[in-house]
């Protein structure tokens, strides 16, 4: 189960709905139930065809059960099932398109199409819109672009404790002499850490400091690989790794400033977002959807991907700027936040969706 079902049952529970969401489980399962939700525990990951047939039998079953009015499918090998329980029962179905996916053949096309099946269909960005439409023949009429969002009652610069910021800068073993660049996300190659290790040995400082958080069971592989390039690069008292953070509100307010140089598009990418929440500088890659999020009018860099030179210039700009004009930009960073990207946002919207589903009625 991903953060984005919890965010959505969450908003269905305040809202005096109710939320059943059957998945394979994992951690966030109980903080759904904490919420007042229903989780049912089903081996949806599966992407077996007669296992995905067996699936749809069971939330078939469910649905029936528990009087669901409506399904949201929000990954492929799930939403086989649901769209095909959905049929089974004139249940209307909604999906969400997450990403880009690997479409490369008609196969994988045709595997990924059961996620353009929801009416109405909800894109994360203008990008995923754009890319179902070019990719998947989508009418935009179906379409609705809702925007993930950041809860802002946790990301907000008054809402971190001076306690919590003090542990984790000792728990990282900070410098507090040095200004911090932060790079938060998983170890994947296509994040970019490379990048940013190229642009750190280009910049040339030894007065900062990076730590690239989000190593996590199952990186270990590239996590070394990262750790021989900062040792190939001459880094090692620059650039340090920590594992995946429960405290990130306090990790952006460590930072001087926030680095997401993925090389390739993101479909939405939450750390533009989450740092500008926090009033924290930025430096995005420019494709994908930090193109909408970074508004550079305001604050923020976006630099073209893979390019380490462009990193560099844009972190010796960021690391030199008066304080005042960044202390301007954090308030029209929050601002921005508070005006597109946040939770209550996402719910409200996403609620609406599902209004107008249950308005059509049967799916197609």
């Amino acid at each position: 189960m991903e953060r984005g079902t919890v965010d959505i049952a969450a908003g269905l529970i305040a809202a005096g709905w109710r939320a059943v969401v059957a998945s394979a489980g994992g951690p966030l399962a109980v903080e759904l139930e904490r919420l007042g939700g229903r989780h049912v525990t089903l081996p949806l990951a599966t992407k077996r065809p007669w296992a995905i047939r067996a699936n749809a039998g069971r939330l078939a079953d469910l649905i029936r059960e528990e009087g669901v009015d409506l399904v949201h499918a929000r990954s492929r090998a799930p939403a086989w099932s649901a769209f095909m329980a959905a049929e089974r029962t004139g249940t209307p179905f909604v999906t969400t398109f997450h990403g880009t996916y690997g479409h490369g053949s008609w196969l994988k096309r045709r595997y990924n199409a059961v996620m353009t099946r929801g009416r109405p269909l909800i894109a994360i960005s203008d990008f995923i819109a754009d890319h179902l439409q070019t990719v998947y023949g989508v009418d935009p009429a179906v379409i609705r672009t809702i925007p993930r969002g950041v809860d802002v009652s946790k990301f907000h610069p008054a809402a971190v404790s001076a306690d919590r910021i003090i542990a984790l800068a000792r728990r990282w073993r900070l410098d507090e002499s040095r200004a911090l660049i932060l790079m938060p996300g998983r170890l994947s190659r296509w994040k970019g850490h490379i990048v940013l290790l190229d642009a750190l040995a280009e910049l040339g400082r030894r007065d900062v400091q990076c730590v690239m958080v989000g190593a996590a069971p199952g990186t270990e592989s590239y996590r070394a690989e990262v750790e021989q390039a900062i040792r190939d690069r001459g880094l090692e008292d620059v650039v340090g790794i920590a594992d995946a953070e429960r405290d990130m509100p306090a990790a952006y307010m460590l930072a001087d400033v926030v680095v997401s140089p993925a090389t390739e598009p993101e479909a939405f990418g939450r750390v533009p977002v989450e740092a500008q929440a926090m009033g924290r500088w930025i430096i995005a890659t420019d494709h994908g959807g930090a193109r909408e999020t970074v508004d550079t009018n305001i604050g923020g860099m976006l630099v073209p991907p893979g390019d380490a030179e462009a990193l560099a210039r844009a972190l010796g700009l960021a690391l030199t700027m008066d304080p005042k004009a960044r202390a301007a930009a954090a308030r029209a960073m929050i601002a921005h936040v508070d005006g597109r990207f946040t939770l209550a946002r996402m719910q409200a919207s996403t609620l609406a969706v599902y209004e107008e589903a249950l308005a059509r009625g049967r799916p197609v």
